[in-house]
């Protein structure tokens, strides 16, 4: 049970406060996350870590001179925003260019890669490097489709440490991804962990068994066995990763860590590595510097991870370089800070100066519509956060309740404070971008980029028309699919988007009045959302968890069409005005 939390809503935001209250030497909070207090060398390749929070030490645990030059940190279990990856990227950059690296999941992803994009477009080299290190969650054939688990914390020390000794950003990402490819772990949980807030696991394991090849973001393992003794486990561990060992290596090295996931005590874990040591020994695996501990933890989850990395020359020396971090210290580190500790960074705002737009009396009243329908979604997700919560957790993480809710009401709140001056366009797109920054993970970024395509395809000089209407529809419906690649059938939002989009063309070509074709569209949306408790997910966090998720609708397809059903009863109010 997570039981010291103010607010949950702003667990997050008190949690990086306080971590960097505690560590001014190392780090200094920038929009988005930290970054080391003492700025690096010019010409230094800078390596950012991230994802959601609920894994310290990962990800800000490991800022600091030998390691991390900063960590972008999310909502607990969730992506962080793509502004807040840029943001953190643009403080960190050197000139020399920048390095992020994540664990493999749509949300980061999508949101790293949108800020890629971006620091690319202002002339900041940046790569991001994914790591695929859980065995559990694809097979070996569909390394690609594997999670970032544990071995998360190796891929991350390797390319920080090339990138201290002067490597060139093409070099740190060789490294990286090398290291990734040579890097497999396996995880079992014994019980779930509790979002702050919760009253309960997001899932539980029965007594007397443990789940076999869980997610580090609460997702359960995807199957479950009688619980082992500590040599049984250590043993399971070790036959399947040595199953999995590259290719080609003649005389195996690998650096390990046994990584305890928030609940299971040190003196567990080194009861469990006497067992791994004597396995690898026997296998005539050589073992360099191992790490026995917790070093991406998932709150406060009942489990352990091994991790292996198989080490060549290169891999090893890097393994072993000096670090000293708040969380993580090797060796003795000699790092010459520079003079420019506590220069100001050109930050981004969270917008940029538009040019004037002239907008008619009409446009300011649909702009003031606009505004007055999120106040209704951002109600109607509120009211309905626990159910989606608990829908997502079945085959996810249970994030995705407080993260529509934490969406939409930033986006609420950006809308009414332009709604007075703005047209549609400019009320939707500073509603989609703060609906993206402060929801974060796959969703916030889908929803970011929808609402901006509708409103960009909304009139500022006369009142919006039907075909306006149809064709902002439409419009988003395509920024959602380009933006995050899903296909109807894969049991995600598209699965209720399409059908709505469909169903509004096809009654507003009938000539139904926009309020009638809505609502005859958000039930049909409605309907697809019930039925993808049909399918099996093809994409996202639930894939490796297909079989569980059979019987129960996609949380993001049922609160897509409560949305729509919502927009449906304004869109009706507003016509009888």
């Amino acid at each position: 049970m997570t039981r010291l939390y103010n607010d949950p809503a702003s667990f997050t935001e008190d949690m990086v406060a306080g971590f960097v209250a505690a560590h001014p030497q190392y780090v200094r909070q920038v929009p988005g996350g930290v970054v080391r207090a003492h700025r690096p060398r010019r010409g230094k390749v800078a390596v950012v870590t991230g994802g959601g929070s609920g894994h310290y030490p990962a990800f800000c645990g490991v800022v600091g001179p030998g390691f991390a030059d900063g960590a972008v940190i999310g909502n607990i279990f969730t992506s962080p925003s793509a502004e807040d990856v840029y943001s953190v990227g643009r403080a960190v950059d050197r000139g020399a260019g920048v390095v992020f690296s994540f664990g493999n999941y749509a949300g980061d992803n999508m949101n790293f890669g949108l800020a890629v994009e971006r620091l690319q477009q202002e002339g900041i080299p940046a790569h991001n490097v994914v790591v695929t290190d859980d065995i559990a969650s694809a097979p070996a054939g569909q390394t690609s489709s594997r999670r970032g688990v544990a071995g998360d914390f190796v891929v991350f020390k390797i390319a920080s440490a090339a990138a201290e000794e002067g490597y060139s950003l093409d070099e740190v990402v060789r490294v990286a991804e090398h290291a990734n490819a040579r890097t497999r772990s396996l995880g079992v949980a014994f019980a779930g962990c509790t979002l702050p807030g919760q009253d309960k696991p997001l899932f539980e394991v029965p007594a007397g068994h443990m789940g076999l090849g869980l997610g580090i973001h609460g997702e359960p393992g995807v199957s479950e066995t009688r619980m082992p003794t500590a040599a049984e486990l250590a043993s399971t561990l070790v036959e399947r990763l040595l199953a999995e060992a590259p290719d080609g290596i003649e005389r195996p090295k690998v650096t390990a860590i046994l990584n305890g996931l928030g609940a299971t005590k040190y003196e567990e874990l080194f009861v469990v590595w006497k067992t791994v040591a004597e396995l690898l020994d026997r296998e005539g695996v050589e073992v360099v510097a191992p790490e026995v501990g917790e070093l991406v933890t998932s709150l406060d989850m009942a489990g352990c991870s091994l991790t292996l990395t198989w080490l060549d020359e290169e891999l090893e020396r890097l393994w072993l370089a000096p670090v000293d971090t708040p969380a993580y210290r090797k060796g003795s580190v000699q790092i010459a800070d520079t003079d420019e500790s506590e220069e100001d960074v050109l930050l981004p705002g969270s917008a940029s100066e538009s040019s004037v737009e002239i907008v008619s009396a009409e446009g300011r009243r649909t702009a003031r519509c606009a505004a007055r329908v999120l106040r209704s979604v951002a109600e109607v997700l509120r009211e309905s956060e626990a159910e989606l919560g608990e829908l997502d957790a079945v085959a996810g993480d249970g994030d995705h309740g407080r993260g529509m809710t934490r969406g939409s009401s930033a986006a609420l709140a950006a809308a009414e404070a332009e709604a007075e001056r703005g047209s549609p366009a400019s009320v939707l797109a500073a509603a989609g971008g703060a609906w993206a920054a402060k929801a974060g993970g796959t969703s916030g970024a889908l929803w970011g980029a929808a609402l901006r395509s509708f409103g960009q395809q909304l009139p500022s000089d006369r009142a919006p028309a039907a075909a306006d209407i149809t064709a902002a529809a439409e419009a988003a419906r395509a920024a959602v699919q380009r933006l995050g690649g899903a296909q109807p059938g894969d049991k995600t939002l598209v699965d209720a988007l399409v059908p709505f989009v469909e169903q509004l063309q096809r009654a507003v070509d009938n000539g139904t009045g926009v309020a009638d074709a809505w609502r005859q569209a958000a039930d049909a949306a409605e309907k697809a959302a019930r039925a993808t408790a049909d399918l099996r997910p093809r994409t996202g966090r639930a894939r490796p968890l297909a079989e569980r998720s059979l019987g129960t609708p996609d949380p993001g397809a049922v609160s897509l069409a409560l949305v729509l059903n919502r927009i449906g009863d304004v869109l009706a109010a507003e016509d009888e005005k």
